[in-house]
């Protein structure tokens, strides 16, 4: 049985999938943010904690989106390139969403807690997109030449 993602040109292909997976990812890292908040809830709600628990979310989130990433999104094996790329793409998105935190608790400070987690991530999962087309390609058959 095919996907219905399978009838789309390549390009479009990994972009709707990379949305799946991330789509994915962020229910699951607002989840995993949400109870660490809930675990570390203190009476003083400040920005440390909403670090610490956005972290554990994130942490935590990174090794089934990689996986994913490599098999349903781009359809390559994880190898240490991928990984590599994978993980500067993490680290830029990580360094964008923890700069993006504070000012969107600030921005959108009448939203809940995981409304602005989605901004948040929403907006940085649209880099990480862009960067790990860079490192996640799948390699070209290689043609003999007869003659």
């Amino acid at each position: 049985m095919k996907l219905p993602s399978s009838y789309l040109p390549d390009k479009a292909r990994s972009a709707v999938r990379f949305t799946v997976v991330g789509t994915t990812g962020m229910f699951v890292q607002t989840w995993l943010f949400m109870a660490a908040l809930h675990f570390l809830s203190h009476p003083d709600k400040g920005t440390a904690m909403y670090y610490v628990a956005f972290g554990i979310g994130y942490v935590l989130e990174m090794i089934p989106n990689y996986l994913f990433s490599n098999w349903y999104t781009f359809g390559t094996r994880p190898e240490l390139k991928n990984a590599g790329g994978f993980l500067l793409a993490r680290a830029v998105n990580v360094i964008i969403q923890f700069a993006l935190l504070p000012l969107m608790l600030n921005w959108l400070s009448s939203w809940r807690d995981d409304y602005i987690s989605f901004v948040v991530i929403f907006i940085g999962g649209c880099i990480n997109y862009l960067i790990c087309l860079l490192f996640f390609k799948k390699k070209e058959p290689q043609t003999q030449i007869t003659e």
